[in-house]
């Protein structure tokens, strides 16, 4: 793709943003106010985390894969389960990966 295709692409998905958050902006208040549309909100922001954190931990690339990421995001469920303080969480999923990739040389 050529530099002009790349900001083409850039200008566009700009414009495609603000007007999405302009239209955001216009919503009438009492739509917002309506639990349906708190609950739909609450759920699509979870989802995407849950998409995010699948996409980073299992594929590298586009191969799908399965390594200390794995462990890691385990040990962290793990601990979110015991209510672990976040960086009590985000230390020991790190310890995890850190451990099993010194381990297996990866």
């Amino acid at each position: 793709m050529s530099d002009a295709g790349v900001w083409a692409a850039v200008v566009a998905a700009s414009a495609v943003c603000f007007a999405t958050k302009y239209a955001g902006h216009r919503v009438p208040e009492h739509w917002l106010a309506h639990p349906r549309v708190a609950r739909i909100a609450a759920l699509v922001t979870a989802a995407l985390l849950a998409a995010l954190v699948a996409v980073q931990t299992f594929t590298r690339g586009q191969v799908l894969v399965l390594d200390a990421r794995l462990a890691a995001l385990a040990a962290a469920a793990v601990a979110l389960a015991l209510r672990a303080p976040f960086l009590v969480v985000v230390v020991l999923a790190a310890l995890v990966a850190a451990g099993l990739r010194a381990l297996t040389g990866l």
